[in-house]
């Protein structure tokens, strides 16, 4: 990884103590309700929806080898515990491409309303709960930006409602991206790109 602070997306004070010299960001959504729109949300971000209908593409997609990595596993403070041993048969995608995976690294390479998003990244964890489906992805190089981002889908059990969360830091590493403002015009591209990938409630095209 590029940056220190791995797994602090899912720390609750992230919004008001991120990492040194990082940029936070928290958005939610409301996408549907009931099991079945939980599970084909679950199923569309685990194969990488959010990241391809965003207008990323994916390439060098690499599962982590052996029993080398297992990924970070986070109590609900969102502080490290155990290394993540919840192992699950490798899915994959129509097109070949492994599902999310903890340990799993790939590049992504797009544009933003004009701003580069490639990056190497790897998945840092991996959650498949009865009622949260979700992931976190870390910079590994090759980034305008250093940091973090996480994914998950809720199924409320008060409600039955469904809902999409991105929390993401990042600190910038490209020159330009020190300009004030770059890095949350970025991410606030980004994440409305993401909403609209998953959530069938702004499914227009980019």
């Amino acid at each position: 990884m590029d940056y220190a602070a791995v797994g602090a997306t899912h720390a609750p004070d992230l919004m008001q103590y991120p990492p040194e010299n990082s940029i936070p960001a928290e958005e939610s959504w409301r996408i549907g309700s009931g099991e079945d729109r939980f599970r084909s949300a679950g199923d569309a971000l685990l194969s990488w929806t959010a990241q391809r209908a965003a207008g990323l593409q994916l390439s060098d997609v690499r599962p982590a080898s052996g029993d080398t990595y297992t990924g970070v596993s986070f109590d609900a403070e969102g502080a490290p515990i155990a290394p993540n041993r919840n192992q699950v048969e490798q899915r994959y995608d129509a097109e070949g491409t492994p599902f999310v995976a903890p340990g799993m690294t790939l590049k992504v390479r797009g544009r933003v309303k004009g701003m580069r998003a490639d990056a190497e990244l790897r998945v840092i964890s991996v959650t498949e709960e009865r009622r949260r489906i979700g992931f976190v992805l870390g910079t590994v190089g090759g980034s305008v930006v250093r940091g973090e981002e996480s994914f998950d889908i809720d199924w409320r059990d008060d409600t039955d409602e469904v809902w999409f969360t991105v929390r993401a830091f990042d600190a910038p590493a490209a020159m330009l991206y020190h300009l004030p403002g770059m890095v949350k015009r970025r991410r606030r591209e980004l994440l409305s790109r993401y909403l609209r990938a998953i959530s069938p409630l702004y499914a227009t095209p980019i």
